[in-house]
């Protein structure tokens, strides 16, 4: 059941409010002036949360094993990838939170609002599958570390269950919050591990700066590792989790440069923990027999085990525990609010489960599906939907970005705060060298056989095509500067959604919409089909 009266464009009342931090409290309509380092450092300590959260949740199982099997089958030389992406996971998580503080309605809302029906469904029922497989992966990730713990399976997955439904269905923002956060302060376990297997600091600083592939690898095998490291590092969930989550959390454009430096610090932590992965793993089975044999998770605590002591293995099992927990919640989380937009039901979590049953039934459901399967499925089931995660992730991520770049440019929607030019050309590369990705990942699914050369070949000739169009239409991005008065332009938010005028979507925009929408169609359709002529 949907509220009938908001506040501006908030989709429920519960999104109105104090600011009810884990660790603050900032009231409605405070406007103070921060003057001083403890009044600053107060009010960030209030607001952190949605960056540190979704960046955190970022590095989850999938993302485990990701790291970890380019460390066992490569070492340190997949390294650079990893600051490579640090502009991008910038750029594209600050859009969606200055959507958020904003706009007051989340991602797949603004969607359905401003490109119509069959955008709309579609980011959520993309969303809604995708999310669900992910979901899967963090159990099987939960499962992995249970057993290595010697948990019994059954009992240990249950238990993680109603642990990550019961954390959210408390009726208080602030309770779920501060179990998050404490999820993100044991991720540092990651850290003792590093110290424990102590890699060449040289090789990892050389490798982390200096681009290269690893000698001797097979090209193609190479190339879809560092697909797949952009795909566990760039999710499409994490653009719907920030903005509904900044949403929820009540934040406005008054406090908007603290969620900024709260993203920061959840990118530092998110780094550190996947440069420590890389870099723990490579050292340990460096001179092994079990060097480029990477199987799971599980394997890399046992191999840790080995190389320095049962400590080093616990502790990466823990942290695997957590990580997957953190990423279930999340993600999870991130479904229940994009329905709960679009459908128009409650969705806070400041709001108990029996005033928001739709939201919760939806959270729970995935919870509790993804672990019946973990639990009942057959092993080449498990196998079958982890390799279905990462293709379709794949696949749908540029859809998602492109969404993002034509809300942070529609002037209805964030006014004075719209992109400018030289954000526009970023992320426009960003989304163009993704979309070149996507089409390799969907062609090597597709052609098992594809050689490493034709991919090159595919992401040379793309990526001088992407530039020449530049050159060539030279995009400009809307004038970033503030109507009336300084400082006017923290107190601009977007009016109600039924107020704002049509998009002003050009007819080259409308073309590579359709073009858009006819890839993803054919590339999805073909890539399901593949999935079930491997069952």
């Amino acid at each position: 059941m949907s509220d009938t009266t908001f506040t501006g464009a908030a989709l429920d009342t519960a999104h109105t409010g104090d600011i009810e931090g884990a660790f603050g409290t900032i009231r409605h309509g405070d406007a103070g002036a921060r003057q001083g380092w403890g009044a600053r450092l107060r009010t960030l300590a209030a607001i952190i949360g949605p960056g540190l959260i979704v960046m955190v949740g970022d590095n989850d199982a999938g993302a485990f094993g990701t790291y970890t099997q380019a460390g066992q089958n490569y070492g340190t030389a997949l390294m650079w990838t990893l600051l490579l992406l640090v502009p991008v996971l910038y750029v594209n998580q600050e859009m969606v939170l200055r959507l958020g503080c904003v706009t007051r309605v989340g991602h797949a809302r603004l969607i359905l609002e401003r490109f119509g029906k069959f955008w709309g469904a579609f980011s959520v029922i993309d969303l809604f599958l995708l999310n669900g497989l992910t979901i899967v992966t963090e159990f099987i990730g939960i499962n992995l570390a249970l057993g290595y713990l010697g948990v019994p399976r059954i009992a240990g997955i249950a238990v993680a269950a109603g642990i990550i439904i019961a954390a959210a269905s408390t009726g208080s923002f602030r309770r779920f919050e501060r179990f998050s956060l404490g999820l993100c302060f044991f991720s540092l376990l990651l850290v003792p591990v590093f110290v424990m297997v102590h890699p060449p600091l040289a090789q990892l600083g050389h490798d982390l700066v200096r681009p290269s592939f690893p000698a001797g690898a097979q090209l193609s095998d190479v190339m879809l590792l560092v697909i797949a490291i952009v795909g566990t590092t760039v999710a499409p969930w994490q653009l719907f989790f920030q903005q509904s989550y900044v949403i929820d959390k009540r934040i406005t454009p008054r406090f908007m440069v603290y969620e900024k430096a709260d993203l920061w610090i959840g990118i530092i932590v998110v780094v550190i923990g996947a440069v420590a992965m890389m870099a723990f793993t490579a050292a340990a089975f460096e001179g092994t027999a079990r060097f480029g044999q990477f199987s799971h998770a599980g394997a890399v605590a046992a191999g840790l085990e080995a190389h320095a002591g049962r400590a080093a293995g616990i502790m990466f099992a823990l942290a695997l525990l957590d990580a997957s927990i953190i990423g279930a919640s999340a993600v999870s989380l991130s479904t229940a609010y994009a329905i709960g937009d679009v459908l128009s039901l409650r969705h806070s979590l400041h709001r108990k489960a029996s005033d928001a049953r739709g939201f919760y039934a939806m959270y729970a459901g995935l919870v509790v599906v993804a672990a019946a399967l973990v639990l009942f499925g057959s092993d080449s089931l498990l196998g079958l939907l982890t390799n279905a995660v990462q293709t379709l992730a794949g696949v749908l991520l540029p859809s998602a970005t492109v969404f993002l770049l034509l809300l942070c440019n529609d002037k209805a929607v964030l006014g004075p705060w719209v992109n400018g030019r030289w954000l526009n050309l970023f992320t426009g590369a960003v989304i163009w060298l993704l979309v070149l990705l996507s089409v390799i990942l969907t062609a090597a699914t597709l052609f098992p056989g594809l050689s490493g050369e034709a991919m090159l070949s595919v992401l040379a000739g793309g990526s001088a095509a992407g530039a020449l169009g530049f050159l060539v239409l030279r995009p400009r991005g809307a004038a970033a500067s503030t109507p009336g008065p300084a400082g006017d332009r923290t107190r601009w938010m977007m009016p109600p959604l039924e107020t704002l005028p049509p998009p002003a979507i050009t007819r080259s925009t409308r073309v590579w919409l359709s073009v858009l929408r006819v890839y993803l169609v054919v590339a999805v359709a073909m890539v399901v089909f593949k999935v079930f002529q491997a069952m």
